[in-house]
């Protein structure tokens, strides 16, 4: 697979690893929305291939974090989360 299709693959799979995490989370959504599009944009024109694929990598990394580490909770009061209805 060429890099290029690793890059748009990933961005792809980002997205959708946004929308299952952070399902009914509007707030959350849109701010991941726009860091995985600063991020992809602020390198877009990034030509070292050894490069590129560190920011696979990363990116690799950062999808795979936010699928099993990341869990939502919502307020019930002061101190105390709850898990959200599914």
């Amino acid at each position: 697979m060429s890099q290029a299709a690793k890059v748009l693959q990933l961005f792809k799979t980002l997205h959708r690893t946004r929308q299952q995490v952070f399902k009914n989370d509007a707030r959350a959504l849109e701010a991941a929305r726009i860091k995985i599009n600063e991020e992809f944009k602020c390198n877009k024109s990034e030509t070292s291939p050894k490069k590129i694929e560190e920011l696979i990598k990363i990116g690799s990394d950062v999808e795979l974090i936010l699928r099993t580490s990341v869990i939502q909770g919502i307020h019930t009061d002061h101190n105390t989360l709850r898990p959200p209805l599914s």
